[in-house]
């Protein structure tokens, strides 16, 4: 069962981790048309609000793809005190801890998306885009990363050792 959410969520987080890439793509390719734009007098006129949206949900959809691999900053300070047959301790409080915390996040973050939907709400500019698109890919991203701590911390409860990154030398 573990291992299968396990399997399960890592092409999931693969995905988000793509979906991320692309937006830093999009974002590239926004700004260079508007520097070309600009050259020529006019603008797209959106390009604060969608670079925003997109650095939130780029930020949001990497970080269980980032976590899977590894390639958040650690502090080994605690760690490398310890026997490595109980660094899966630490590991496990830490991560219960971040779960807890994201969990939390995301319920209130939900609540606001829903309320977005529900209202209608706008944003106020001349694009006038519906909040509760980027706000909720902000959220797909925070329960992503909860199921990845979720995924994690079973692992580390079951297996009593530090999960092998995957895509990582």
């Amino acid at each position: 069962m573990i291992r299968r959410l396990c399997r399960c969520i890592r092409p999931v987080n693969r995905l988000a981790g793509l979906l991320a890439m692309l937006l830093i793509v999009y974002i590239t390719g926004h700004i260079l048309l508007e520097i070309v734009m600009r050259l020529f007098g006019t603008s797209t006129f959106v390009l604060d609000e969608f670079i925003g949206y997109a650095v939130a949900t780029m930020t949001f959809l990497g970080l269980g793809y980032a976590l899977e691999r590894g390639s958040l900053v650690r502090v080994n300070v605690l760690l490398d005190r310890m026997p490595v047959r109980w660094h899966w301790l630490p590991d496990l409080a830490s991560t219960l801890a971040a779960l807890a915390a994201f969990a939390w996040l995301a319920w209130f973050w939900g609540q606001n998306v829903w309320r977005s939907y529900q209202r209608g709400t706008m944003s106020e500019t001349l694009a006038e885009t519906p909040l509760w698109i980027p706000e909720g890919m902000v959220l797909i991203g925070m329960l992503l990363l909860c199921l990845t701590l979720l995924s994690r911390a079973l692992h580390l409860v079951t297996e009593r050792s530090l999960p092998t990154h995957s895509g990582v030398n």
